[in-house]
């Protein structure tokens, strides 16, 4: 019996041995033979928890692929773009209601893609890399209409139509030579930067994102924060927002359906192909852009459509010293800038300084600005004086072959008669509506010393009609601001930024021509309450 006892165990030791090395074997010889096959750990995709469509879109049922009129080839945007989409399908009369329209608008949305071709590879990239949902890649679509010098009344600019201070905030510059909402390249990485940042915010929720983007978090989170008091759904459809911001999120999901199944609402899809269209260059320093265009071999208008940043006639001094250029244009334009010397770059003219002037009255002359002037001489103030020479920037082309000129905003002139009333004056008139004393005069064909009569009927021409007329006719709708002078503001840059005459800036506090602005200083203007500057 103990014999027995002692070989069961050693039998059974040399079983387990024996197993133990065929499984090894087993496993060498898969790993020698599936090396290149097997992915290693590090190379398997991390799974994004707020959005976990990004890894396995599903285009067959969320983008309707397999309804759409175009190639399925790997070169086509539109396949690009559909298979990013990741948005859950979303049964609501609000985006049907948008979609009926946009259906009844296809003139509209043809035009649309025409515009976008310029623009889509460069979007979709950045959509891509920050693990963004395709349909997002559209939302140009709905602020700009696709076009890069869009301009709205509430001073939201470019595709991708930035208020000036949040534009600031992702590091949009704005200032006189260039205005970084317009720039297609700069813009559009920060607006899906912001984009990211609101869906990490609201916790992967792309339509609160969507609608903090139009509304502000502010306002978003407020009605997050009402609904959750009164024990309500806090997802974007349960949500009381601004009339805007209710249908700013169906009018962009209504445009993606219609994209994405093309076929079934008869819409022919725009050919664009999944390549880039220009390549961002480093210029070095100041360069006049209808040089650049020239040495690119790019109509100007052309030119403008890929850098509409840019809105003087030439980069601004101090940067971005970067060009977007037509990818089958680049190596000409690395070529001919290379051969270019420094001092053709730009072209410049010398002014003699005369007694009396100032650099606001020289900036108008030339029609540049006062801090350009400065930037340009290395001016520490706006102190100048008479006999020296300053460098004044100008254009090798006259201002108006400049693309710029076409694509800035400007709202419609508009003329209208007001009713003078007891008690008026010229002065409390041309307050009213953000003009001069002087212009209505000349108008109506009057003198400023005119008596005007109660009933008595004047021209005035303004472009803010509407806004001026309503806040008008409220009372104390015009007070007294105490503005403090800034480093390098002169009187003519604080009239322009107001709307108001040097004329009246000299009269309300008391100063003259000959006397220099100093910062800290205060100033009183007189403007309308509520009424943006320019």
């Amino acid at each position: 019996m103990i014999h027995l006892t002692v070989q069961r165990p050693l039998i059974l030791t040399v079983f387990l041995a024996l197993y133990v090395c065929a499984g090894c074997s087993t496993q060498a010889n898969i790993s020698k033979l599936d090396l290149k096959e097997t992915p290693l750990v590090e190379n398997v995709p991390i799974k994004i928890p707020d959005a976990p469509e990004f890894n396995k879109p599903k285009p067959s049922k969320q983008a309707g692929i397999k309804n759409n009129s175009i190639d399925k080839t790997p070169e086509n945007a539109w396949v690009r773009l559909f298979n990013l989409y990741a948005l859950p399908e979303y049964n609501n009369s609000r985006i049907d209601k948008e979609l009926n329209w946009y259906l009844k608008h296809r003139n509209y949305l043809n035009r649309i893609q025409q515009r976008a071709e310029p623009y889509l590879y460069n979007i979709l990239e950045e959509i891509e890399d920050k693990h963004i949902p395709g349909e997002l890649a559209l939302l140009p679509v709905i602020e700009s209409a696709f076009l890069p010098h869009a301009h709205s009344r509430s001073q939201a600019a470019g595709l991708w139509q930035f208020i000036p201070a949040t534009g600031r905030m992702y590091g949009l510059k704005q200032n006189w030579w260039y205005d970084g909402r317009r720039d297609i390249y700069a813009s559009t990485q920060a607006a899906t930067t912001y984009l990211r940042e609101l869906a990490d915010l609201y916790e992967g929720d792309w339509l609160l994102a969507l609608a903090a983007y139009n509304a502000g978090k502010g306002r978003v989170s407020k009605a997050i924060k009402v609904n959750q008091q009164h024990h309500l759904a806090t997802d974007y459809w349960s949500l009381k927002l601004p009339r805007e911001t209710m249908s700013y999120v169906p009018k962009l999901l209504a445009v993606t359906k219609i994209f994405a199944n093309a076929k079934r609402y008869h819409l022919k899809l725009h050919p664009i192909a999944n390549t880039p269209v220009f390549q961002a260059i480093d210029i070095g320093s100041q360069l006049d852009l209808s040089k650049a265009a020239e040495m690119a071999n790019t109509p100007l208008n052309d030119f403008f459509k890929l850098n509409p940043g840019f809105i003087r006639w030439c980069t601004a001094p101090d940067g971005p010293h970067r060009l977007l250029i037509p990818v089958n244009k680049a190596v000409l334009f690395k070529q001919n800038l290379a051969r270019l010397p420094a001092k053709e770059r730009m072209q410049w003219l010398r002014h003699r300084i005369k007694p009396g002037d100032c650099l606001g009255s020289i900036a108008k002359k030339y029609k540049t600005s006062v801090t350009a002037i400065r930037q340009v001489n290395h001016l520490a103030n706006n102190q100048i004086r008479a006999g020296r020479y300053l460098l004044i920037p100008a254009s090798h082309k006259r201002v108006k072959h400049y693309a710029f000129k076409q694509n800035s905003y400007r709202p419609k002139e508009q003329h209208f008669f007001y009713t003078v009333k007891s008690g008026d004056t010229f002065w409390d008139i041309a307050r009213k509506f953000s003009v001069s004393s002087k212009n209505i005069a000349v108008w109506n064909k009057l003198r400023l010393s005119s008596i005007l009569h109660p009933g008595q009927k004047l021209l005035i021409k303004t472009n803010y009609r509407r806004s001026v007329v309503a806040l008008s006719s409220q009372r104390n709708s015009l007070r007294f601001l105490n503005y403090k002078v800034k480093k390098g503001d002169s009187l003519f840059d604080i009239s322009r930024k107001f709307r108001v005459s040097l004329t009246d800036l000299y009269k309300w506090n008391a100063i003259t021509q000959k006397q220099y602005l100093q910062p800290g200083q205060h100033l009183k203007v007189r403007v309308v309450d509520n009424l943006p500057a320019t």
